[in-house]
């Protein structure tokens, strides 16, 4: 496997672990509060932003993405249909699932690999190495939306530290 996924994928298996164990602390949240999951399901941090749900599916998609495009495998498309914790806590599991079926072989080279990418939904396809797409593209873009994910749980009261986003 090549150097950079051997830093990526663990990096991003470890950060999938913790957006699955915040969902655990969530669904105790809900259940110790009787808050109903679908309040935090559909909480923002802003009216123009994502909701909790959709940040989430975009973690799972960059990482998904990323271990598809840098082994030169067909990125899958999946439904963005989640509607509870649960479903959430498959998403993540499906797409830690499809990392880990990728052969190690099939990384080498992944950081000099030509990576063709949409930047946007009308943008037109770009073209980057494997290293520019991880710095530039994955990991910027993953953890935003891991990131944003942990906040908006924090921000409406779910007991979170640091230590549950680095997953220690």
């Amino acid at each position: 496997m090549s150097s950079v996924c051997n830093v990526i994928l663990p990096s991003l298996a470890q950060s999938l672990d913790a957006l699955d164990r915040i969902l655990d602390k969530l669904a105790e949240h809900c259940g110790r509060t009787a808050v109903e999951e679908p309040i935090f399901l559909s909480a923002r941090l802003y009216p123009d932003m994502f909701p909790f749900t959709r940040q989430i599916q975009i973690a799972c998609d960059f990482a998904k993405g990323a271990a598809a495009r840098l082994s030169g495998a067909e990125v899958p498309a999946w439904l963005d249909d989640e509607t509870s914790v649960a479903a959430l806590k498959a998403r993540i599991e499906k797409t830690r699932a499809f990392i880990k079926g990728i052969p190690e072989a099939k990384f080498d080279g992944a950081e000099t690999r030509t990576i063709k990418i949409r930047l946007g939904r009308n943008a037109p396809e770009t073209e980057m190495t494997g290293a520019t797409y991880i710095a530039s593209v994955v990991l910027p873009n993953f953890y935003f939306h891991a990131t944003t994910a942990y906040a908006l749980l924090r921000h409406n009261g779910v007991q979170l530290g640091k230590s549950d986003f680095l997953n220690r």
